[in-house]
Parts: structure tokens; C-alpha cells; sequence
């Protein structure tokens, strides 16, 4: 048979390398920064765009789309066109695609910072850079499914499965949970509202790290582990059903984050059902590598590059068993709001991702430049000092988030809360939080030190820009229907696999969606919940610019030790106004959803300018810059004619008389803190601020309300 000669682009595939080890730095670093504010909060320097709230997104954004998405194409790029025999198909496409995703990742890097933000987690950063998104990632797509069309291979291998499903899936995850409505260049407002936006909003979340840091890697882990291994894939079988269940389960599990709250109990019962379904296919994905390794179990001792991939692939299996052991009721009853759940995530971030990137890098880069890695010695260290940098970082925060629990939850005989005081149990975890943030030095060394032994790698070999290839044309594959075939067919078929693929995920969402949605008994109505005020909701908006969202919920959950401590548990009718959602995901700080009226306007105040006059020992940072800094009043017409458009029932022309209703409400907490001998002016962002505040929870009557009256 006559070959056809042809050669690989190894340029895209060195810098998608580069941008993941400077990006992996940079998400790290900023990392160990909000870890150490935690205990340390003047580690913000009194800066707005290094506080904790602000620059907690940039890490996240960094590490998930920066540094694992580039590692993500890196990986995509190099095996792809090996898979299939065949250059990518456009090299102007794959440098499109480079430089476009850079430019997104610089745009997050500037606007978080700034507080430019959408406060959705896994998808802040505003509507231009969402479109931008959009069209980089189509440019992705017909780049792979134009490789998969001109391939000189028959059949489609199951690492380019998890190809597939991560690129149609993530498309329907970002435009579905991106419908918002723009209010200006930089500022929009979710299309969802309240607890339709929540479940959308973690629809989307799960599903960001089903399908954005989980199907991608797992294809990576079929290519690089046999690779890397010098063995087949263990089960041919167990590829299919590992991937095709795991792809139509995942999808529904998004409502065990909000188990308890006010989305309909039905939503929350499916959630969690689909989520302990979801370690069967997890664990079958976990066997399938680990035993892939039979008979190379001697090579794992020396080989720093499989010991890297077999903890990366049993962090998975931890982090997929502890994820449905999380979704149980009773154990969410425990674990919602507290730091287990960042012990959760970071298994999974730090050991599955990290490591399986450390380990493909490392049996990468000698490969692209033609030589042997620069230091075995350096990387087992690595791989030490990394391993003991998880489990510093694991252990503390699993302590960590049961003492929360605990405390959050003890009474003591008298049948009062033992604990009142939230701060009691901040205090209580500091030193868990050092022990954290010292793990977390320890991960980034064992990085410093991999960089380092790659660029001596580098500097010892030679890159080779293209790589020569021979392969013989493709053969059809034929006779579809004989027995044993049909999915080897569909193999053969690439754009039918991506359409099925489709179809398998859009089941779970729409079943989801379209109830909570369309019968109006899912969301009750309640007839005293107003829409908030021009003052208030620039108020919102400077909370949510300062990402409080990101320490305090705004969910009372019913359950005695909340209802004690906050006030009436959380109604669904509440947050019709709400776009977008804030009821945030972990607890650094207590509940904010009953704060209306429990506390004086000059209790604000002081709290904001100096948390720790009001609470000595907090370790929530002061924002003085809301007290100097002029309320930007020109915004919000744009925002009630925005909000208007979407379902809040402003008046007609309310939006020409709202700035004189602000700067009267403004007017009134502004004399009422001069009162107290506080020298506020009504044109500050703290009044507005204060406004909102002052306004949560008080639409219903509540006891905490009326005692406080």
C-alpha cells in the first residue's frame, strides 16, 4: 500500500506548553495569596484589586482555564493528529486558537482585579470576553472536526471520544449559562433570576468541571498513560461503557449543589440520585488506567512520569467517590458552606489535573525536543515534595470544614446555640488555614521545580518544527451492521458521534430546565417582594464588584442551628429580583441573607472601615476606599431600562426619576450615621452598599426581624 507522506506542527503543541507553565505559575502564586489572606487579611495591602474577593476568581479562572485549559490543547494538539494520521487542519486556525485563548486569559487577568466581574462562579468575567469565548472555541472545533474529516485513520480511539463530548458539551454549558442581558460596556445582568439562575448557574458549575477538568484529562489519560506505559489500554469494552454512561450521568448531577435550599425539592432528589450513579462510570474510567499499568507496576517505582499519572488517575477515583459521598443529603447537610468542599476540589485540581499534567509534560517535552529528560532525580523530588504539598493541603481542610460543621451546629444543654458568635469558628480554624497555605508553598516549589528541569531539558535538545510522518490513505470501513460493529461504525463517523454525543447531554438539562422553567408552582411568588431600589441595587452591584458573594451566602438553609442563628429559613419567592443569584457556596463569613435591620447603619459603617473595631479577631479585610469613593450614578438608567427588560416591573419612566429616589434614600442613612457622629457624605459607594444590606431578608417577616425592632 502506497504512504502518504506528511508532517506534524510541533510549534502549537511547544506553545500551548509554554503558556501552561507560565499560567500554572501564575494561578499558583495568586493561589498562595488569597490562602495567606485568610489568616493574614492585610496581605491586601488596603489595594481594592488584591483583596480577597477580587482576585479569589482570578485564581480560579487562571488555574481551570489558563493553566489546565492550555494543558488541555496542549495535549489535544499533540495526539490528536498522531491519532488520526493526519496534520491539524489549519495552522492558521491552531494559531488563532493559541493567541485568542492567551488574549481571553489577559482580559480575566485585568477585568477581575478591577471588580469587573458577573459573580458567577467559573464564568464571572463579563459578556465581551463571554463572546469571545464563544468564537475562539469554534474556532477550536472546526479545527479538531476538520482533522477527524480529513484523518487517514479509520477509526476514531477513545481518547478523541473525550474530545469530542468535552467540545460540544462545553459550547452548550457556556451560551446557556452566558444569556445575559448587556447594561454597558463592561456590565450586564444575568437573563435567569433568582432560583432558576441557580440551577442554571450549577448546572453549568458541575458541569464546568465535568466536562472542562475531567472528560478532556481522561482523554488525555487513554493517550499519554499507554503511551507513557508502552502498553494497551486495558479494556476496549470498558472504554465504552466508562465513557458513554459518564457523559449522560454527569449532566444531571448540578443540583446536589444546592441541596437544602430553595430550589424544588424534585431538582435537588434528581441531583442526587444522578450524582451516586455517577461513581460507577468514574470508577470504570480509574480501573481502566490503573489497570492498564499490569505487568509495569516495577516501571512505576522508577519512572517519575507514571508515578505522577497513577496518583493523577487514584485522585480521580478519591475526588469521584467523594463527590456523590458529598451529594448524599445528610452528608451535605454536614459539608455544604464549610472548607471540605475546597479539600474536595483541590484533590481533584492539585492530584488529578496537576499531576497528570506534571506527568505528560514531563514525557512530553523530551520527546518535542529529541532528548532525555534533564534530571529523573529532579523530577522523583518533585513528585515528593508535590505529593506532600496535597495532603498538607487536604488534610487541614477536611479537619477544617467538620470543626465548622460541628461548631456551626452544636447547642448546648439549654437548647441554645453553643457557639453564637460566627467568629468563634474562624478562630477556631486558623490554624488549619496555615497548615493549608503551607501546603500550598509546598506544591508551588515542586512546579518551580519542574520548570526549571524542563528549560535544562530544552536548552539540551533540539526542537524539531515539523515532524516528518507516513501513513497510507484512509480506508472506508465497511459492512456497519455486522454483529460486534455498530459502535465501531459510529467510530468511523465522527460528526455522527459529535451529534450523539449532543443529544446523550442535552437529555438531563432539558428534563431539568423546562419544569422549573415553564410551571410557575416550582417558584411561588410572594406578593410583599418588591424589586430594590436605585440605591439598593447600585448598592448590589458594589457587592458584587467587591465579590462579597465569595465569603457569605445569602441561603438560610432549614435547619434549626440556621434558622437560631440567622433567622427564617430562605423562601424561593425571594429572589425573583435577583439577577444574578448570590447565594453564594462557602462560608468564610456568616449568612447575609437576614442582615436587614439587625444591625444599625453605623454598625456598617465601622464594620467596612475596620472590621476589627466592630469584631476584634476578624479576618475580614477593611474596605476604606468604599467610604472616599463617589457612587457612579450615571449607570443607572442603562441598569433599570436592563432590568426592566428582563422581567423586574419597574414602572414605565421610572428610570428618569430613579436618581433623585437614590440620592433621597441616600440622604436619609447618610443623616442617620451623622447622628451617630459619623461623618458620612450620601454620595459615597459605602451608603449605597449600606442600603442593600439593610434591605436583605426584610420583603417577609421574620422573628429575627421583629426582635431586632
Amino acid at each position: 500500500m502506497e504512504l502518504e507522506r506528511f508532517s506534524y506542527d510541533n510549534r502549537i503543541v511547544r506553545n500551548f506548553a509554554y503558556a501552561t507553565l507560565l499560567w500554572g505559575i501564575v494561578g499558583m502564586i495568586v493561589g498562595l495569596l488569597i490562602a495567606l489572606q485568610l489568616f493574614i487579611p492585610e496581605l491586601n495591602f488596603s489595594i481594592p484589586f488584591l483583596t480577597f474577593g477580587r482576585i479569589r476568581p482570578l485564581h480560579t479562572n487562571a488555574v481551570i482555564f489558563a493553566f489546565v485549559g492550555n494543558a488541555i490543547f496542549m495535549g489535544v494538539y499533540h495526539s490528536l493528529p498522531r491519532l488520526l494520521k493526519t496534520p491539524m487542519f489549519s495552522k492558521l486556525l491552531s494559531n488563532i486558537h493559541f493567541w485568542g485563548w492567551q488574549l481571553i486569559i489577559v482580559s480575566a487577568a485585568i477585568t477581575l482585579p478591577l471588580g469587573i466581574t458577573t459573580s458567577k462562579e467559573y464564568a464571572e468575567l463579563e459578556w465581551p470576553i463571554d463572546i469571545a469565548i464563544t468564537l475562539v472555541w469554534v474556532v477550536f472545533g472546526i479545527n479538531m472536526i476538520g482533522t477527524m474529516i480529513k484523518r487517514r485513520e479509520s477509526h476514531i480511539y477513545v481518547a478523541i471520544w473525550f474530545y469530542i463530548a468535552t467540545w460540544v458539551t462545553v459550547a452548550v454549558l457556556h451560551i446557556v449559562n452566558s444569556f445575559e442581558i448587556p447594561v454597558t460596556f463592561l456590565k450586564s445582568y444575568s437573563l435567569y433570576a433568582g432560583v432558576q439562575d441557580a440551577l442554571v448557574q450549577w448546572w453549568y458549575g458541575h458541569n464546568a468541571v465535568a466536562f472542562f477538568l475531567t472528560t478532556p484529562y481522561l482523554g488525555l489519560m487513554y493517550y499519554y498513560l499507554p503511551k507513557a506505559a508502552n502498553r494497551p489500554v486495558y479494556s476496549y469494552r470498558l472504554s465504552i461503557l466508562h465513557f458513554w454512561t459518564l457523559i449522560f450521568i454527569y449532566i444531571w448531577a448540578g443540583p446536589h449543589h444546592l441541596l437544602y435550599s430553595a430550589l424544588p425539592d424534585w431538582a435537588q432528589s434528581l441531583g442526587t440520585v444522578f450524582s451516586v450513579m455517577l461513581i460507577a462510570p468514574s470508577w470504570g474510567g480509574m480501573v481502566n488506567g490503573l489497570l492498564t499499568l499490569r505487568g509495569a507496576w516495577d516501571r512505576v517505582r522508577q519512572d517519575p512520569v507514571l508515578k505522577f499519572m497513577v496518583v493523577a488517575v487514584t485522585a480521580y477515583g478519591m475526588a469521584t467517590f467523594e463527590g456523590p459521598t458529598l451529594s448524599l443529603k445528610n452528608v451535605n447537610a454536614i459539608a455544604h458552606f464549610t472548607d471540605w468542599v475546597i479539600a474536595h476540589v483541590h484533590v481533584g485540581a492539585l492530584g488529578w489535573n496537576g499531576f497528570l499534567t506534571f506527568g505528560i509534560l514531563y514525557w512530553l517535552v523530551p520527546k518535542l525536543w529529541k532528548t532525555e529528560l534533564y534530571s529523573k532525580k529532579m523530577a522523583n523530588v518533585h513528585f515528593w515534595i508535590g505529593f506532600l504539598g496535597i495532603v498538607f493541603y487536604a488534610l487541614p481542610m477536611w479537619f477544617s470544614g467538620i470543626t465548622q460543621a460541628l461548631m456551626w451546629k452544636q447547642f448546648n444543654e439549654l437548647g441554645i446555640l453553643q457557639y453564637p458568635n460566627f467568629l468563634e469558628t474562624v478562630l477556631n480554624i486558623v490554624p488549619m488555614y496555615i497548615i493549608r497555605a503551607f501546603g500550598g508553598a509546598l506544591y508551588i516549589a515542586g512546579f518551580v521545580i519542574m520548570v526549571y528541569n524542563l528549560i535544562k531539558t530544552m536548552k539540551q535538545g533540539s526542537f524539531v518544527n515539523e515532524e516528518i510522518a507516513e501513513a497510507p490513505a484512509l480506508e472506508k470501513f465497511k459492512d456497519p451492521f455486522r454483529k460486534g460493529t455498530r459502535h465501531r461504525w459510529l467510530e468511523g463517523k465522527p460528526v455522527y458521534f459529535l451529534v450523539v454525543s449532543l443529544i446523550v447531554i442535552l437529555i438531563g438539562g432539558i428534563v431539568e430546565f423546562v419544569p422549573t422553567f415553564l410551571v410557575k408552582s416550582n417558584i411561588p411568588t410572594i406578593a410583599s417582594v418588591k424589586p430594590y431600589t436605585p440605591l439598593e441595587l447600585q448598592g448590589r452591584d458594589i457587592y458584587i464588584r467587591e465579590a462579597c458573594n465569595s465569603c457569605h451566602s445569602q441561603l438560610v438553609r432549614p435547619f434549626r442551628s440556621e434558622t437560631e442563628r440567622y433567622g427564617e429559613y430562605s423562601k424561593a419567592g425571594e429572589y425573583v429580583y435577583d439577577h444574578p443569584f448570590l447565594w453564594g457556596s462557602k462560608r468564610s463569613g456568616p449568612d447575609l441573607h437576614r442582615i436587614g435591620g439587625k444591625y444599625p447603619n453605623s454598625w456598617h459603617y465601622l464594620h467596612f472601615e475596620n472590621p476589627r473595631q466592630i469584631s476584634p479577631g476578624s479576618t475580614m479585610p477593611p474596605y476604606p476606599w468604599l467610604l472616599v469613593n463617589d457612587l457612579n450614578t450615571t449607570t443607572t438608567e442603562a441598569k433599570i431600562n436592563a432590568l426592566r427588560k428582563i422581567g423586574v416591573p419597574y414602572p414605565e419612566g421610572f428610570e428618569k426619576v430613579a436618581n433623585a429616589e437614590l440620592v433621597k434614600q441616600a440622604e436619609q442613612i447618610a443623616l442617620d450615621l451623622q447622628k451617630n457622629g459619623i461623618p458620612a457624605e450620601p454620595q459615597k459607594e459605602i451608603i449605597a452598599l449600606i442600603a442593600y444590606l439593610q434591605r436583605l431578608g426584610t420583603d417577609i417577616k421574620t422573628n429575627t426581624q421583629t426582635a431586632s425592632k
